[in-house]
């Protein structure tokens, strides 16, 4: 058996960088996958991100919008089965919490249930406090029958921000109290994930002097066997003394390009081994039971073989999380009874499996977006049917100074006999020529416009195109407004067509007409297009000359003698906003010096930020 841990951060750059869920999932191979920093809420739950073929999931959501955290941390726990119903797999939970204070509510709307001995321990802490630590998403608990799984994403805080540390305290402070709770009752726990805390200088790439006194890596270091806890750190047990064993980089930096990192990604167990013999002291659930725990670390970002950042790099995207998976593989652990998977799968969830109907979606989308139409939408086709319907009821009845009441109409829409047309219909003429609304031609104009604009779309178009198009779609309408006014001063009765050598209606002959006017500006013929050249010359040679005092006035790097990168400070402070320079390679030890040299400068004037 396999369980592995990533922080994806997050879950849907990393379905889109490996195609699908499904592909994400089997990359990693393993029977029970713990995703940290999934960055997705309950609206946001969908087939694509939340359901595979061959796995059960289960999802703790952000719940809260408190200084911006909505879509921010959310875990996810996905367990490879054959079967959901009736399984003896150990992968396949027999129950799941989101949460684990026992007071979120699933969705059906219920809170988990808690016997005596779990709320046990939880009496010190209110309601509010409880549901403020639990409604980030940070936790998923799945009981395996075997053992009790935790999948944990721990909070980040800042040396300064005393509001975080607190909460970061009660955090751990709450989830101590429900493995102890757990542990008393003889269970096994497992805890996996991203925990935020490096325990030892051994798993920092900087760590100094006072690094081990923090008082959460002094708490960390107190859970562990070695010093009088009960869990066991299993990388460090398998690998106690590898160093640079690294599993998050800080992604500004490019700090893996030195694997200049630290260890905060863990896999703690504590529980008996499944050994009942006494007389064998030396038993563990490590010793007997985990195979291996290692570090996934072909799913880096950095490749071998990738630019480096002072040779062009910078440029180049790097996919892939900032963190990377960890695994441990377990053996000789025994079936357990058959048991379905529990409520809290998603696959029972409103939100997912109401999406997994793509097709019939689709189909529904397609059909409100058709009514729509017929109720007067935008869509470019719609209206263009509209606009054809409009202008052939136009032509088929006559102007509104003519009554249409008496009219003898026949089924092709045209008068019987020149006897029978109102005076505006032009007798002389050897065809039947039908009356029409005023606004017929630039009803037909529109519809050409439509067409030109389809056409247009599937070729890349130039930023001056946009401009000379609204200028052309401006002059068109003022023109055939001006010949409008003109044609209804001259004479109220006539239409505004353009009328062929025949006699019949040349919408051709309109429509370049109305074109001539636009054509002529594109065309320069007002002299305007040599001027736009001259100023486009000014500003390019402008652009260049700003570009040429920024380059002169970037500093070099006094290690390396390289031009530095520019960089503002976004803390909270008395320099916020402010702009520095800084080397421009990645950052790595100071024993190396291919690495970051440590220049610093600050800029000559602070920048100012946009309220």
């Amino acid at each position: 058996m396999k369980i592995v841990t990533y922080n994806v951060n997050g879950l849907r750059p990393r379905v889109s960088q490996f195609g699908s869920l499904l592909k994400l999932l089997d990359s990693l191979d393993a029977d029970i996958i713990c995703f940290q920093e999934t960055k997705l809420s309950r609206q946001e739950l969908r087939a694509d991100l939340a359901r595979a073929e061959g796995y059960e999931s289960f999802f703790s959501c952000t719940r809260t919008s408190d200084k911006g955290r909505t879509g921010y941390s959310g875990v996810a726990t996905f367990c490879r089965v054959k079967s959901a119903f009736s399984s003896k797999e150990v992968a396949l939970p027999l129950s799941a919490e989101e949460g684990f204070t026992g007071l979120l509510e699933n969705f059906s709307g219920y809170a988990s249930r808690r016997d005596d001995s779990v709320v046990e321990g939880l009496e010190g802490f209110s309601v509010d406090e409880l549901l403020k630590v639990d409604r980030e998403g940070r936790c998923i608990i799945t009981d395996h029958g075997h053992f009790v799984l935790f999948n944990v994403y721990g909070p980040r805080a800042e040396c300064d921000d005393t509001e975080r540390i607190q909460f970061k305290f009660n955090f751990f402070k709450i989830l101590q109290r429900r493995w102890d709770c757990l542990l008393c009752r003889g269970r096994r726990v497992f805890v996996v994930g991203d925990l935020n805390i490096a325990p030892g200088a051994i798993d920092r790439c900087d760590a100094g002097p006072e690094f081990e006194k923090n008082e959460f890596r002094k708490w960390f270091r107190s859970l562990l066997v070695r010093n009088g806890g009960q869990f066991f750190d299993v990388f460090r047990e398998k690998h106690p003394e590898r160093r640079e064993a690294y599993t998050c980089w800080p992604t500004n930096s490019g700090a893996e390009e030195f694997n200049y990192g630290t260890r905060i990604d863990h896999i703690l167990i504590a529980g008996p081994c499944f050994h009942r013999d006494e007389n064998q002291g030396d038993h563990s659930f490590v010793l007997c039971h985990i195979k291996e725990c290692d570090i996934l670390l072909q799913f880096k970002r950095w490749k071998p073989g990738n630019i480096p950042r002072w040779k062009g790099g910078r440029n180049v995207k790097l996919e892939g999380s900032d963190h990377v998976p960890v695994y441990m593989s377990l053996v000789e652990i025994p079936n357990i009874q058959p048991h379905n998977t529990p409520p809290l799968s998603t696959r029972y969830c409103p939100q997912v499996y109401g999406c997994q109907q793509t097709l019939v979606s689709m189909l529904v989308k397609r059909k409100s977006a058709e009514e729509f139409s017929r109720c007067g939408g935008s869509s470019s086709f719609s209206e263009e049917s509209t606009v054809l319907q409009s202008c052939n009821q136009l032509v088929k009845r006559p102007p509104h100074s003519c009554s249409s009441s008496s009219l003898n109409l026949s089924h092709e829409g045209v008068f019987s006999t020149p006897a029978e047309a109102p005076e505006c219909y032009d007798k002389e003429s050897s065809s039947n020529l039908p009356c029409t609304d005023i606004d017929g031609a630039k009803l037909l104009a529109r519809v050409e416009n439509k067409k030109k604009e389809r056409q247009s779309n599937w070729s890349q178009l130039s930023l001056k195109s946009f401009f000379q198009s609204s200028n052309s779609d401006n002059s068109s309408s003022l023109f055939a407004d001006n010949k409008l006014n003109q044609a209804n001063i001259s004479n109220p009765c006539e239409t505004n067509e353009t009328i062929g050598e025949g006699g019949e209606f040349d919408a051709q002959k309109e429509w370049d007409l109305q074109q001539s006017v636009p054509m002529q500006e594109e065309n320069g013929i007002d002299g305007s297009e040599p001027l736009e050249n001259e100023k486009n010359n000014v500003a390019i040679v402008e652009w260049q000359r700003i570009q040429q005092l920024m380059q002169n006035s970037i500093p070099l790097c006094k290690g390396h003698k390289e031009p530095c990168v520019s960089r503002v400070v976004k803390k909270a402070g008395p320099n916020l906003g402010r702009q520095f320079y800084v080397c421009a390679r990645a950052e790595g030890p100071a024993s190396n010096p291919e690495a970051n040299c440590g220049y610093f400068k600050w800029a000559a004037s602070k920048l100012t930020r946009k309220r």
